[in-house]
């Protein structure tokens, strides 16, 4: 049994408990693989391990390893910051964008997603903590965000997604993750009808769990600390 698979089984242990505590079903909540910086033999393991979805977060690392791992069927995700001369690719190449944060990225990514490709499911970055130097709207700003981007064409809106600051304890945690949960009914009530609320990483996904999440981000529990991109 390889590390990764190892890891693998203790991330989704995990993942179980915290469904328990919560009173919730496992098959609630997605495992999000965060494959960054890692190689395409580490994504190799983790799927032979039995995992499917891959989040990336740099555009050119991420397409090198979805053209060489187009034989495995896998799922990808876009979750990092994406700049309008990056969007083409991200279209061409990703089946999830988790980081939509302004109306001109969700137009590109609309206008130039091929024809013969599924629409692209696609989550709005909310910025919880509305620090000034983080990605995404401001909660107040999510719903005309979202209504704007569910009205293109080859975009399907799946939900929210929301990286806030690291908490000291459960109870800090689930107090963000709990505003975030707000933001994400707020849009459902607005008419939305969305199915996805990604919150929750290596360090907190039991918090995340806790207050609603239907995706957790896990990379470092998975694969092991990063390798810098230079």
């Amino acid at each position: 049994m390889t590390m990764i698979e190892k890891n693998l089984q203790t991330v989704q242990s995990r993942l179980a408990a915290a469904c328990r505590e919560a009173g919730r079903a496992g098959s609630e909540v997605a495992l999000l693989a965060v494959s960054k910086t890692f190689g395409a033999d580490a994504v190799t393991q983790a799927h032979a391990a039995g995992q499917s979805a891959f989040g990336e977060n740099y555009i050119q690392e991420a397409v090198q390893k979805i053209t060489a791992l187009r034989h495995l069927g896998l799922q990808w995700h876009c979750i990092g910051p994406i700049q309008s001369n990056k969007t083409r690719l991200v279209a061409e190449y990703f089946d999830w964008v988790q980081t939509v944060d302004r109306l001109k990225i969700a137009q590109r990514l609309s206008e130039q997603r091929p024809g013969h490709l599924p629409p692209l499911q696609v989550c709005i970055q909310v910025n919880a903590d509305g620090g000034a130097t983080k990605s995404g709207v401001l909660p107040q700003e999510a719903l005309a965000l979202a209504q704007q981007v569910a009205a293109l064409p080859k975009l399907r809106l799946r939900g929210i997604m929301s990286i806030p600051e690291p908490e000291p304890d459960f109870a800090a945690a689930c107090a963000v993750f709990a505003s975030i949960k707000a933001v994400f009914d707020s849009l459902n009530a607005a008419g939305l009808a969305l199915d996805t609320l990604s919150m929750g990483m290596s360090a907190d996904l039991e918090a995340a769990i806790h207050c609603g999440s239907t995706m957790v981000r896990v990379g470092t529990a998975i694969f092991g600390g990063r390798v810098k991109i230079p």
